[in-house]
């Protein structure tokens, strides 16, 4: 007769923080991918290994040092919540891909429902059926062929007195969500979207706008001005005119509106009762470092040879 702890250790092993770190270092899976492995095979590092390749988890991993920076946004909601999400691919045509738009879908539908903290819990948090959201996403690779990856995400939470605003521009290459208080009219807060799509702001109001930033392009402004050989008694003056048109490059409220330009944004959004709370604007890559071939290198090298 077996006593309950030896049918524990025959049976469901203990799997150490040591085995899990030996599985990641040969395979490059996820770390609850590698628990989950050792847990199904009991603690045989050769099954393990197995179980991760037929599952494609470590055909995924093999991925993971190359450079996924197209991809797509998405934005979603549901009553009082919203989401909007980046998710990214190596290349254009997989981010064109059917099965891949599908799996934007999943996760931003995922998160929506959730709320996650950041990627990291959100990557480690367990879906409908038991297998974490990394988990889903390293199958998606295995199937799709290329490393995908989610970036990033936000949810907004609204009042009832409130209304979001969504608009994917080039079929998800550059995504916006808004939020509008003081009116539930999706069609005034998706115009604000498809404006923001457009023009890029930086910040909802001058409110917004740090005082050091805006400092730092006082004294340029003013540098300027004197290297124009203006006079110092109306330099002032200028800079504060010039400042204004800084504003109204990268406040939201102080531009002009891309559908009547005859008014700034926040002129149109106050004839409708309404007052923009915030923006948040995704575009797919921004700020990453993507893979080019230096063909001068490659000719250089070839010279040389």
């Amino acid at each position: 007769m077996f006593e309950m702890n030896t049918l524990e250790e025959e049976y469901g092993m203990a799997i150490s923080a040591s085995m899990v770190k030996e599985l990641r270092e040969k395979t490059g899976a996820g770390m609850m991918d590698c628990k989950k492995a050792l847990t199904e095979t009991d603690g045989n590092m050769e099954e393990a290994v197995n179980y991760l390749r037929e599952k494609g988890i470590s055909k995924a991993a093999k991925k993971a040092d190359r450079v996924a920076a197209e991809g797509l946004t998405y934005v979603t909601s549901e009553g009082n919540k919203a989401v909007i999400v980046e998710v990214n691919a190596e290349t254009d045509f997989v981010a064109k891909n059917e099965n891949f738009q599908t799996l934007v879908k999943t996760i931003a539908d995922y998160l929506l429902e959730k709320e996650p903290a950041d990627v990291e819990s959100a990557l480690s948090s367990e879906m409908k059926d038991g297998t974490t959201l990394e988990t889903y996403i390293n199958d998606q690779i295995a199937k799709i062929g290329e490393k995908i990856s989610l970036r990033r995400f936000e949810v907004l939470t609204k009042g009832d007195n409130a209304a979001f605003g969504s608009y994917l521009h080039m079929g998800g290459r550059i995504g916006v969500l808004t939020m509008l208080e003081g009116t539930t009219d999706e069609d005034i807060a998706k115009d604000v979207a498809m404006h923001v799509a457009a023009i890029n702001p930086s910040y909802v109001s001058r409110d917004e706008v740090p005082k050091e930033e805006a400092e730092k392009e006082r004294e340029v402004l003013k540098q300027q001005a004197l290297n124009e050989g203006k006079p110092e008694n109306i330099v002032e003056k200028m800079v504060e005119g010039r400042l204004n048109k800084y504003f109204e490059q990268i406040c939201l409220l102080d531009q002009e509106f891309v559908k009547d330009s005859d008014q700034k944004v926040g002129k149109y959004v106050e004839s409708k009762g309404a007052a923009v709370k915030t923006f948040i604007r995704y575009e797919v890559g921004e700020g990453m470092e993507k893979r080019e071939d230096n063909f001068a290198e490659e000719v250089m090298s070839q010279v040389k040879k």
